[in-house]
């Protein structure tokens, strides 16, 4: 494995087309269900909607990490990477939101269901994070992880939230909250609005205050430094994860050229895999915001 593959956003940032739950036919739908029950997550991720529009591709992948996926192992790198990108973004200093929210009309309870959702994601963006590494790696031709047996995971974790979340799309977002989406994709470079951001602007005026306090990191050479970090203890996490069938990379390059030219197909991995890193510290903030102390 390289071990100093750099973060990578692609120019220009390639077209992605997400296969969403509701248009995916019923061999997708099937596999979207199996991702969800092994990450343990509520919802199907833009990255592997998008991953997804390449069939072969995404089916590949998924058959090689999902006996990973689904270990006591895996779910420890995940817990493991979670505690680092919290502890690595704590220095950003995120504003405390909880009195100004109060003071707007916010009642504990809702303060409760934001917190919830927010575990959502900051446990749910890990496994993510994990798959698209694993895809950029085998993609460029390295194989991930090493041999070594996997224990299944017996404990399962519920999700503290609803199974289906309600999501904000730009074609129902009122004025203000249609410019925060714009000021995001300008912000990040992106074309799109990730899931994270559209979920928590269901309250549209927590939401707007705790987007301008971390659009305030955004590009600093602090929030930099920790994203790269979050990418490098991402691919640290591949290097020793057991993983029983080694032979992926061969296989997953062949699978992707079934759908599409590679260097499509990888693009998009890269877009992803550059995001994500970013992401994550950005929920991490999210989270600091209205932590309860």
């Amino acid at each position: 494995m390289n071990q100093t593959m750099p973060r990578l956003k692609p120019d220009p940032i390639p077209a992605i087309h997400p296969v969403a739950e509701i248009r995916a036919d019923a061999r997708l739908k099937a596999v979207y269900e199996q991702t969800k029950s092994a990450l343990q997550v509520p919802w199907m991720g833009v990255v592997t909607m998008a991953f997804a529009h390449y069939p072969t591709f995404y089916g590949t992948l998924w058959d090689g990490l999902r006996t990973v996926c689904e270990s006591a192992e895996f779910a420890a790198a995940c817990r493991a990477l979670r505690v680092h990108v919290e502890t690595a973004a704590a220095p950003l200093k995120p504003a405390r939101l909880e009195g100004e929210l109060q003071a707007l009309g916010y009642a504990e309870q809702e303060l409760d269901e934001i917190r919830d959702l927010i575990e959502v994601f900051s446990r749910g963006n890990m496994p993510y994070l994990m798959i698209a590494t694993a895809a950029r790696l085998l993609l460029e031709g390295h194989e991930v992880g090493r041999a070594g047996r996997l224990e299944p995971l017996v404990r399962r974790i519920a999700s503290p939230a609803a199974a289906r979340l309600v999501l904000m799309e730009a074609h129902h977002a009122d004025a203000p909250t249609a410019a925060v989406y714009r000021d995001i994709k300008d912000t990040l470079g992106l074309p799109f609005v990730n899931t994270d951001y559209r979920a928590l602007a269901r309250w549209p005026s927590y939401f707007a205050r705790a987007w301008a306090d971390v659009r305030e990191k955004v590009n600093s050479p602090a929030y930099e430094g920790i994203v790269q970090s979050v990418h490098a203890f991402a691919l640290e996490s591949w290097k020793t994860l057991p993983v029983p069938d080694r032979r992926g990379s061969a296989s997953l390059r062949a699978a992707a050229e079934r759908d599409a030219p590679l260097d499509e197909v990888l693009a998009v991995v890269r877009l992803f895999q550059w995001l994500l890193p970013g992401l994550v510290v950005n929920v991490a903030c999210f989270r600091a915001q209205i932590e309860l102390q």
